[in-house]
C-alpha cells in the first residue's frame, strides 16, 4: 500500500519583491502569514501502519520554520528574491536530504495564493 502525507507548518515573515515592476504593491514591505505544506509519500509499513511518524516530519521541518518566523525574509541568504516559488525550492532544498520521500512543497502567502514545488 502507498499513501502520501501532508503536514502544515505556519509562520509569519516580511519580505519585498525588488524584481516586481516599479509601483506594484508588492515591490514595498509588507507581510504574510505563511503556510506550507509538506508533502512524503511512500509504502506504508504494514507493522506501523505508516509512511512515517508526523511527529519526525515535525522534528525535520519545525526548524526550518521557526529559522523563518518573523523574519525579513529578503534577510535571508538564498531569499533575497522572496517570491512564493523561490521561497517553496529554498525549503525543498533544506528538507529533501533528510525526507527521502518528499514528493512536494507547496507555500501558501495567503488562502488564495500558492505555490506548489516538485523539486527539479
Amino acid at each position: 500500500m502507498n499513501a502520501e502525507l501532508v503536514k502544515t507548518f505556519r509562520f509569519d515573515a516580511a519580505h519585498s519583491l525588488s524584481g516586481a515592476p516599479e509601483g506594484h504593491k508588492c515591490r514595498g514591505l509588507h507581510g504574510h502569514g505563511y503556510r506550507v505544506d509538506v508533502h512524503i509519500s511512500g509504502e506504508v509499513d504494514p507493522k506501523a501502519g505508516w509512511v512515517m511518524d508526523f511527529g519526525d516530519l515535525k522534528r525535520v521541518v519545525e526548524p526550518l520554520i521557526d529559522s523563518l518566523d518573523h523574519r525579513n525574509l529578503n534577510d535571508i541568504p538564498g531569499l533575497e528574491n522572496s517570491t512564493s516559488e523561490m521561497l517553496a525550492k529554498y525549503l525543498w532544498d533544506r528538507i529533501v536530504p533528510d525526507l527521502p520521500g518528499l514528493r512536494a512543497v507547496v507555500v501558501w502567502e495567503s488562502d488564495t495564493s500558492r505555490c506548489l514545488y516538485r523539486g527539479e
